[in-house]
């Protein structure tokens, strides 16, 4: 700061020269709130609710529907989660295994999901196998970074704490310690679900997504809703559905599935 600048600020009240001194190069920053000094933190203020929930430690449900999804979690083996699209189903079950994972309740995360295409072929893939398998399972990385750094989710891959897996490749397995989310169930057909159902092992969470109403198999061969309608009557398996005024995306998400 020059020494004109430095004079015009005094003569105009709004510079304090004691913030200002010779032996520093360390300016103290003073926020007034109308005429008197008050203490400013990130943390604080009223729009800490509205911050984004992949800042936030410990994750808080915005509906109902998601507060019975979480409660099902914390308390059941086996939680079948149904709903339309944007309602947090994926989202908070990798939450909870994120949480669960740091907690040391388990041992490791094992995600799978159905390598379905959404109604249109995109032909031949290049590369090795994960290569081929990335784009389908692109939304459980893009879960798991929004709630952990890409580095982090990388070293716990690397370290077999993290696995992401098809459907295909979980025949014959036994998952124990482990907090398994099963995503977009809806595209995995009646013996597809048994056989990942019966993977659950001993000291483990498994948590199935899906909303049978997207289904991408041709029609009768979606075996969510027939496991989900089954299961309704197991007191130790929590079957929780998900409305439309449980979705939190965009207003118009809730708009469009109430009328198509």
């Amino acid at each position: 700061m020059t020494k004109r600048t430095a004079k015009r600020f005094l003569r105009e009240g709004t510079l304090d020269a004691e913030q200002y001194a010779s032996d520093t190069k360390v300016r103290r920053l003073s926020i007034h709130n109308g005429g008197a000094s008050s203490s400013w933190s990130p943390m604080s203020g009223p729009a800490n609710e509205d911050r984004s929930q992949s800042y936030v430690k410990t994750i808080k449900p915005k509906s109902e529907g998601q507060s019975e999804l979480l409660a099902a979690m914390d308390e059941k083996n086996l939680v079948m989660a149904l709903g339309p699209a944007g309602t947090g189903k994926t989202y908070l079950a990798i939450a909870k295994a994120v949480e669960a994972l740091e907690a040391g309740k388990v041992g490791r995360i094992v995600l799978s999901r159905p390598a379905v295409e959404a109604g249109e072929s995109i032909g031949f893939l290049p590369g090795d196998m994960e290569d081929k398998l990335a784009p389908y399972l692109r939304p459980l990385y893009d879960a798991l970074t929004d709630r952990l750094s890409m580095k982090r989710v990388k070293a716990l891959m690397q370290e077999g704490l993290i696995e992401i897996a098809p459907v295909g490749y979980m025949r014959g397995r036994t998952l124990n310690n482990a907090f398994v989310v099963i995503d977009e169930a809806q595209n995995c057909t009646y013996v597809q679900l048994k056989m990942l159902l019966t993977r659950l092992g001993w000291n483990s969470t498994m948590v199935v997504t899906g909303d049978p109403a997207q289904s991408d198999l041709m029609h009768g061969l979606s075996g969510l809703a027939d496991v989900a309608d089954k299961f309704e009557a197991v007191e130790t398996i929590a079957v929780v559905r998900l409305k439309d005024k449980d979705i939190v995306r965009h207003p118009l998400v809730a708009q469009m599935l109430g009328v198509l």
